[in-house]
């Protein structure tokens, strides 16, 4: 486990974890310092209020998950991104299934990226698998639903927008969201992926894209799967001619996913 103290000073700093679901790249590593940097980066209070945080890492995928006397210490958790599968009944999976149980019964705030997103809808008792339409890797545009809950978190990521509203975000999956579980409801969809983001309440929500994702990140994940093999060399091109001429609403995502994290519901 590793403590980052984003802000330091305030009454009382908030307390996040970063459940984490994939090894750390060479890349990330190295420019980074790790994933959950990254994730700190994207996610972390900016000191603006004054307050402060401290963020935790569990490597999940190592089957390292916080205890019984840890959870309740947290205000929020977040599941990263993986290069398995949420499907799979690997052990350090299966347990985190579990886990997603007892947080969503604690109402603890739960957000969900990509691998997150869906291992959430499974352990809540939703459907998820390969993608039908294959690989899904580059920007790509999702709609939200005409019709939302009406959750703060979401009012004020939207807030000054009246129609219904598209944003970019960086994607690279090839498993998506099959069927939510009871109560859940999709809040984005796309063109290739029919649940790009829902909640089951309003702590609980997942996001397939990568909302923490720099175009940097994507461009050397993309080079270490064409180079294994698992995309072509033609997808790989595609996507670095995407990235020069677009990119993500990534203010727009970190704003939601902030606002998701630190928002508290009447």
């Amino acid at each position: 486990m590793k403590v980052v103290a984003a802000v330091e000073g305030g009454v009382r700093r908030r307390r996040y974890a970063l459940l984490l679901a994939a090894r750390d790249s060479d890349y990330v590593r190295k420019v980074y310092g790790g994933y959950l940097e990254v994730f700190v980066r994207a996610f972390g209070d900016d000191g603006g209020d004054g307050d402060g945080e401290e963020w935790d890492m569990f490597r999940a995928v190592d089957g390292e998950l916080p205890g019984a006397d840890e959870v309740d210490g947290y205000d929020g958790f977040v599941i990263s991104g993986s290069p398995h599968d949420a499907y799979a009944d690997d052990l350090w999976i299966l347990r985190l299934c579990l886990l997603v149980r007892d947080l969503v019964a604690m109402r603890k705030r739960l957000l969900g990226i990509c691998f997150g997103h869906q291992v959430i809808c499974r352990a809540l008792g939703g459907r998820v698998g390969k993608a039908r339409g294959g690989w899904d890797i580059g920007i790509r545009e999702v709609a939200m639903a005409e019709s939302l809950p009406p959750y703060r978190f979401l009012d004020d990521a939207l807030q000054g927008i009246t129609a219904a509203p598209y944003a970019k975000i960086t994607e690279v999956h090839q498993d998506e969201v099959w069927e939510l579980p009871a109560g859940a409801e999709v809040l984005a969809s796309s063109s290739k992926t029919g649940v790009e983001m829902f909640c089951a309440g309003d702590r609980v929500l997942g996001i397939q894209g990568h909302p923490e994702y720099t175009a940097d990140i994507l461009l050397n994940l993309v080079d270490r799967l064409s180079s294994a093999g698992s995309i072509t060399i033609a997808v790989a091109e595609g996507v670095r001619r995407q990235l020069e001429d677009t990119g993500p609403d990534r203010e727009f995502w970190i704003k939601l996913c902030k606002s998701f994290l630190k928002t508290e519901e009447e």
